[in-house]
Formats: structure tokens, sequence, C-alpha cells
């Protein structure tokens, strides 16, 4: 078999992950926390997760595999905590900070999600842990920073998608109708991905100086940087932008970018009225299947007049997609070189043949449950190789291993 028919675990089996070696400690009550772990458990770290007695708050949030609640059944639980170690202290006590300081004593990264009114009550001292272990790295993934009138203030997903802007951009075209959060954790998962780097990059000056550094982290201020144009709109010209449906938020509204098809399904098309060559493959193609009407008329060259007029060009494009499949409009639009996308749901993207054929799907053994898939690694590196998904583990599954060895060294 040619090296180009292996999957990619294949042909990079026997190479280092690229974080072989890491050590890091995870001080985690949400999923902001938890998921900067896991992307670097994703790249080979050792993620151990330390746990009070009464587990993670998210091995109490549904749903739960086959109906069955439970610390260990969490599916939300499973993904974020997956490729860890779970270890169990009270940090509240003598006997957990202890536990603590024995787990620092040789970590390179500490992830902590602790607010500061929090870290006082525990007794914990970020600056003075630095201190304590020069080459450490800490992140403080918070809701709102370490400092600042609001840095003890309650947050979630929603309200930092709110208070940081992004929600704002987020909805419908009738604006009696609220902002709409967008899924799947995403204020979680931007300071995570934000935390990521900042991480990796006080690796990289690590190696230069020898010493480890305290990177405070916002959720706060990852969401309000992450806000598209809304806020150069309003920072320079002093101009609001309005949300709309399945497009980007603008100053004014433009045109309709969602397409109803035949089998009910949806696709995203963006209209380019102004650039000559995705016109003329949108009505060539059109024109194929006997669709285009007055679209191929001299006047629609011109495109102030399809400007001017782009609500006749809407209704002839809405009937073309309305009586051909939404599969069919994908295809066919790709192969005319037009950006056309269908809305997919999570069944479609479970049988996606790309994701397939990159074998994006890692398959985990559960026990009591079988296989269970989760969604791939982010990266790929053609010099590492693919780290191979592990379950998350059971509450204090390594107290024995981890919390015996770190007190006897």
């Amino acid at each position: 078999m040619g090296a180009e028919h292996l999957s990619f675990a294949a042909r990079t089996a026997g190479l280092p992950n690229p974080l072989t070696g890491l050590k890091v400690v995870e001080l985690a009550e949400d999923p902001g926390g938890e998921f900067t772990g896991l992307l670097l458990a994703q790249l080979g770290a050792e993620v151990v997760k330390l746990e009070g007695p009464e587990g993670s708050p998210t091995r109490a949030a549904g749903p739960w595999a086959k109906g069955a609640e439970g610390p260990e059944t969490s599916l939300k639980f499973w993904f974020y905590n997956s490729n860890k170690k779970s270890v169990t202290a009270d940090v509240r006590t003598p006997a957990g900070l202890a536990a603590l300081q024995d787990l620092l004593a040789d970590a390179d990264v500490f992830i902590c999600t602790l607010q500061p009114h929090a870290l006082a009550a525990a007794g914990l001292d970020l600056e003075a842990i630095l201190e304590a272990h020069p080459k450490l790295i800490i992140a403080a993934v918070t809701a709102f920073g370490l400092t600042g009138p609001w840095k003890d203030y309650k947050s979630s997903d929603i309200v930092a998608l709110a208070a940081g802007g992004p929600l704002n951009s987020c909805g419908y075209d009738d604006h009696t109708i609220p902002p709409i959060r967008p899924g799947g954790d995403q204020a979680y998962h931007t300071v995570a991905s934000f935390a990521q780097i900042g991480i990796m990059l006080a690796l990289l000056e690590r190696q230069k100086t020898g010493r480890g550094d305290l990177l405070d982290i916002s959720m706060h201020e990852a969401c309000a940087v992450n806000v598209e144009l809304a806020n150069p709109y309003w920072f320079y010209p002093r101009v609001h932008v309005h949300r709309q449906t399945c497009r980007h938020a603008q100053p004014s509204p433009t045109q309709p970018a969602l397409f109803r098809c035949a089998d009910d399904r949806y696709v995203y098309f963006a209209l380019i009225l102004a650039e000559p060559k995705a016109w003329k493959s949108l009505v060539d193609w059109m024109d194929s299947k006997g669709m285009a009407a007055m679209l191929t008329e001299p006047e629609y060259q011109d495109v102030k007049f399809r400007q001017d007029n782009f609500h006749l060009v809407q209704e002839v494009v809405e009937c073309f997609f309305l009586v051909h499949t939404a599969e069919e409009m994908y295809r066919e639009g790709q192969a005319a070189g037009l950006p056309i996308g269908v809305l997919n749901a999570p069944e479609d993207l479970f049988h996606d043949e790309h994701l397939i054929a990159r074998d994006f799907f890692a398959r985990v053994e559960h026990e009591g449950v079988g296989e269970v898939a989760y969604p791939g690694p982010i990266y790929r590196f053609s010099s590492f190789c693919e780290v191979a998904r592990t379950p998350a583990p059971k509450l204090g599954e390594h107290n024995a291993e981890i919390l015996k060895s770190e007190a006897g060294s």
C-alpha cells in the first residue's frame, strides 16, 4: 500500500508527540480551563486534573451516556477531559494545598480557573506559587481576569458572550427577536484557544530565559476582541452594526444568504453581485439548467443594475435552489467555483465523506458503554505522531499512581 493511502496516524507512527514530556496540572472548574487542558493533552502533554472530592462541576452536566446520570457518564465531561488523569484533593484544606504543591513541584504548566476571591479563600497566591516555582507557567483562565472591578463577578458562556459583545451580532434580520446565543460553549472555547496560544508562547520564552510566567487570561477580553467588525465600525467611524440571519453583522443590510432546497435542507451561498467571474459562473450554471430567466439579459451585466435590483436576483436564485437538493447545489456549485456550503447537522457530519477520508473521528472504548466517537485533533504535524485518544478518567482514578508517587518523591 502506497504512503498516500495510509492513514495520517499510520504515516506518523513512531514519531514523538509535540508536547511529549510536558507536565500540566489543571485546577479547572469550568469548560474554559478544561478545554485549555484538553488542547495541550491532544498535543501529548501529561495533564493531571485536580478535582475536589465531589468532582468537577462538568461531571454533573448532561447529556448522559445511555441516559444514566452520574459522575462517570457525563458526555460533556468526557469531551472536555479525555486524555487526562484525575486526582482528588480539596485545596481548601491544608492536606489539599499540600497535594497541590506536590503536584506543582515538577510541573511545567499550571492551569487555574479560580477567581481572586476563591483563590484567597483557598489560601492560594499565584504570584507566590510562581516565586516558589520560577520555571512554572501559570495560566489563570478566569471570567474577568485577576484585576479590575469585575474580577469576582460570576459568569458563564452566555454572560461572557453578552458582556463581551459577540451576542449583539448574533441573531436574525427581524430585530423584534432578541440576540441569539451561538451553541457549543463558544466563549469558553475562545478563551481556551487564546490561553493555549499564550502558554505555547510562554514555553518558547522559557526555552530562552529559563523563567516561567503568570498569564492573566480573561474570558471577557477574549470575547471582546472576537466580535468581527462590530468594534472597528464603532471605534473609528462611530457606526453601529446590525445582526443578520446567517450573515455577518453590518452597518447596512446585505442580501440573504440562506437558500432552502427541495429536500428541506439549506445551503449557504453569499451572492457575489460585484465580482464578474463569480456572477458569470452563477448565471452559466443556472442557464445550463434552463433557470437563469432574465439574468442572461444585457442589463444584468452591469454591477450597479444588479445591486439596485438584487431583490429580483434573489427571487430567481431562490427558485433555482428550491427545485434541487442541497447536495446537488453543493456539488455543482463547488464545481462551478462558487462558495456554497450545506448547513450540516451533527448527524450529517458523522457521515461526512471528507471527514471520514481524513480519519477525523477518533474511536474510544468506554467501559460499560462500548466504542464512542470523538471529534479528532485540531492540529496535524508531519514530523510528530498523532496522539491516541483515551477516555476521560474516573473521579480520582489516578490517586494511587500520582499522589502516592508525589508524596514519596
